[in-house]
C-alpha cells in the first residue's frame, strides 16, 4: 500500500472504532440491516474498489469492513434476522 501522507492511515485507524463505539446503540438494535445497506453501497456496480492492488490504493471502507468490533456489535440483530428468516 503506498501511503502518501502517513498521517491519515494512523488517524483512520483511530477514529473508526470511535465511530462505531458512538454509533454502539444503533448496531446494537438495528445493525444488521443497516450493515447490509452498507455493503451494498460498498460492493455496488458504480462503486471504485475497496482496495485497488494496480494503483496501491486502499479505501476507507476496508477498515470499516474489516472491523472486529463492527461484526460484534451488528452479531445480535443478524441473528434474530436469520431466525425470522428461518435459519436461512
Amino acid at each position: 500500500m503506498r501511503v502518501d501522507e502517513p498521517m491519515k492511515p494512523t488517524l483512520t485507524r483511530v477514529l473508526i472504532p470511535v465511530a462505531i463505539i458512538i454509533a454502539a446503540p444503533i448496531l446494537l438494535v438495528a445493525g444488521a440491516p443497516i450493515r447490509r445497506r452498507y455493503l451494498r453501497h460498498v460492493y455496488g456496480e458504480a462503486a471504485l474498489a475497496v482496495v485497488d492492488k494496480a494503483n496501491g490504493r486502499v479505501s476507507i471502507h476496508y477498515f470499516v469492513l474489516s472491523s472486529r468490533l463492527l461484526d460484534w456489535l451488528c452479531a445480535p440483530t443478524e441473528a434474530l434476522s436469520r431466525l425470522g428468516r428461518g435459519g436461512r
